[in-house]
C-alpha cells in the first residue's frame, strides 16, 4: 500500500469531534514537578500558525503562574509537522520536554510518514477544540457553497486545494470529497503560514481556514468563507453557514493537547495535567481563546487517553477495511 492517506479514509467525518463528551475520571492531584525550571514545550509548525499561536498563549499564562517548573515554546517545523515529532518521541522521559498535537499525529502514522501516533507517549491534556472553514481565494468566480459545489462536481480534480499532505488540513478536504461527490487537485504546503500566502495570492483556489487565521480576511473581503464544519454557527462569523445547514452531514474540528515522552513519570504527568488545568481556566485565556473562535476543553491524562484510543481505532478500522493503510516499517 502507498503510504499516503487517501480517500478510503474520508468516509468517516466524526471522529475528530467529540472532546467534550469525554471528561477525567478521576480528579488531577498536583503531582511531581520535574527537575528543571523550564520545560520545552515541542511546537512542530513554524511561527504564525494556530497551534504555535495557541500554545504562545498558554506559555504566557503559564509563566504568571505560581509553580515550580514552566514552559518554553520550541518550534521545530518541517515534513508536515513530523520532524518536531520525531524529536519529541525520542527525548528522555524527565518531564522537561513536551509536545504539542493534534489529530495529525494519526494521519502521519497512518500514512507511514512516523511509526508513532499518541500509543508512543504519555497523554497529558486534551485543551483546545478549532472548528474548520471552507475558505476561498477571493479571485474564485463562486459566492456560496453551492456554486462551488457545481463547479467542482462539472470539472473534477480541478479545483486547487492547498494542504500539508497527510495531515488533518488535508484529510478535512477528503472527508469533504467524500460527503459531496466533488473531486479536488491538492497542492502540497509544509503549514498554515504558506497555505495562507497561497490563497491570499491566488495561488490555490481553496484552502481551510478558521476563526483565528480567517476572519479578518474574511471580514474585509480578502478571502471567501463558503461554509463552517461546526455543530452551530460562530458567533464571530454568524452570516456564515454550517455545513449541515448546507446538507453535508459533517463536523470537523482540530483538537489540541500536550502530550509527553513515552515512559515519563505518572506524578510528572499528574503536575503538568494540573498546570495545564489551571491555565485553561485563566480569564484572560478564555477570553483569547473565545475571540480566536476555539473552545477549551479541558480533559485531563486518563480521559485524553480514552479520547485518543477510541478516536485512533475509528480512523484505523476504516484505513484497513479500504486496504489502504499498513504499518510503517
Amino acid at each position: 500500500m502507498k503510504k499516503t492517506l487517501l480517500r478510503g479514509l474520508a468516509v468517516h467525518a466524526c471522529v475528530l469531534v467529540a472532546v467534550a463528551a469525554y471528561t477525567p475520571s478521576v480528579a488531577q492531584a498536583a503531582g511531581q514537578a520535574p527537575k528543571c525550571s523550564t520545560a520545552k514545550l515541542i511546537v512542530p509548525w513554524k511561527a504564525g500558525g494556530g497551534t504555535q499561536v495557541i500554545f504562545a498563549i498558554f506559555e504566557k499564562v503559564v509563566q504568571k503562574m505560581n509553580v515550580e517548573s514552566k514552559i518554553k515554546l520550541v518550534m521545530i517545523p518541517g515534513q508536515g509537522g513530523n520532524k518536531g515529532a520525531k524529536e519529541a518521541a525520542k527525548s528522555k522521559p524527565d518531564g522537561c520536554t513536551l509536545f504539542a498535537i493534534h489529530q495529525s499525529a494519526v494521519t502521519s502514522y497512518l500514512n507511514g510518514r512516523i511509526p508513532f501516533h499518541y500509543d508512543n507517549f504519555e497523554t497529558i491534556a486534551l485543551l483546545t477544540s478549532t472548528p474548520d472553514i471552507v475558505g476561498a481565494s477571493k479571485d474564485v468566480p463562486w459566492n456560496n457553497f453551492a456554486e462551488f459545489q457545481k463547479a467542482t462536481l462539472a470539472a473534477p480534480g480541478t479545483v486547487k486545494v492547498g494542504a500539508t499532505f497527510g495531515s488533518t488540513s488535508q484529510f478535512y478536504w477528503l472527508v469533504l470529497e467524500s460527503k459531496t461527490g466533488m473531486k479536488f487537485k491538492f497542492v502540497p504546503y509544509d503549514g498554515t503560514r504558506e497555505r495562507m500566502t497561497a490563497i491570499l495570492s491566488g495561488a490555490i483556489d481553496m484552502g481551510g481556514l478558521n476563526v483565528a487565521s480567517g476572519r479578518k480576511y474574511l471580514e474585509n473581503g480578502d478571502l471567501k468563507g463558503f461554509a463552517i464544519a461546526s455543530a452551530e454557527r460562530s458567533k464571530h462569523l454568524p452570516d456564515m453557514p454550517t455545513l449541515k445547514e448546507l446538507g453535508v452531514d459533517m463536523i470537523y474540528a482540530l483538537q489540541r493537547g500536550i502530550v509527553a515522552p513515552k515512559g515519563t513519570p505518572r506524578d510528572i504527568i499528574d503536575y503538568w495535567a494540573d498546570v495545564f488545568k489551571k491555565a485553561a481556566a485563566d480569564s484572560e485565556f478564555l477570553e483569547q481563546m473565545d475571540a480566536k473562535g476555539t473552545g477549551v476543553d479541558y480533559v485531563g491524562p486518563d480521559g485524553y487517553r480514552e479520547w485518543a484510543n477510541k478516536m485512533f481505532k475509528e480512523h484505523e478500522d476504516i484505513a484497513i477495511q479500504i486496504g489502504l493503510w499498513k504499518k510503517a516499517d
